[in-house]
């Protein structure tokens, strides 16, 4: 016996290969649909969402569900340092390449991610706050409001193309 967890390691590799075929199955979902492949469309959304159920237990059996309050510290941990370590590189090199849709991708998600972060922290000082609170997601860049905007600040796509959550 090595003394290593391989299962918990194992748990976390099928975390994440699970969550990335959710998003994959789901990008191919909204292609299928796009090209009128309505059947194909529906596969994809129930294996994208089956993949969720997989990722959904794989990190739950590994223990990484803590407090609300601890998850709410590991969110605003993630965010930072996507904001500020790993999409400002990510950006540099776009830019050194030349490769535009990236750049902006980069971009828009480092602007979004900022704002995650401050309302994780927000979210978690208000820990005990019963008032309910509506967020707007801008379905473009990311971005997340507290309230409809006229425009996204990030995108500039308009506030009632926002989804209400």
């Amino acid at each position: 016996m090595s003394g290593k967890n391989t299962t918990l390691d194992n748990l976390m590799e099928a975390f994440a290969g699970e969550s990335q075929a959710n998003r994959k199955y789901l990008a191919y979902s909204k292609k299928a649909e796009k090209d009128g492949n309505l059947n194909a469309a529906k596969l994809f959304k129930a294996a994208s969402d089956a993949e969720t159920l997989h990722a959904l237990k794989h990190f739950e059996v590994a223990g990484k569900i803590a407090t609300t309050a601890d998850n709410l510290k590991d969110a605003v941990a993630g965010e930072t340092h996507e904001y500020k370590e790993m999409y400002p590189d990510f950006v540099k090199l776009a830019e050194e390449e030349g490769n535009k849709a990236a750049l902006l991708s980069f971009t828009y998600a480092m602007k979004a991610e900022e704002v995650h972060a401050r309302l994780y922290q927000e979210a978690l000082d208000n820990l005990d706050q019963t008032e309910g609170v509506f967020y707007y997601l801008c379905p473009i860049c990311g971005n997340i409001e507290k309230f409809r905007p006229e425009k996204c600040s990030i995108c500039g796509v308009p506030g009632s193309k926002f989804i209400e959550y």
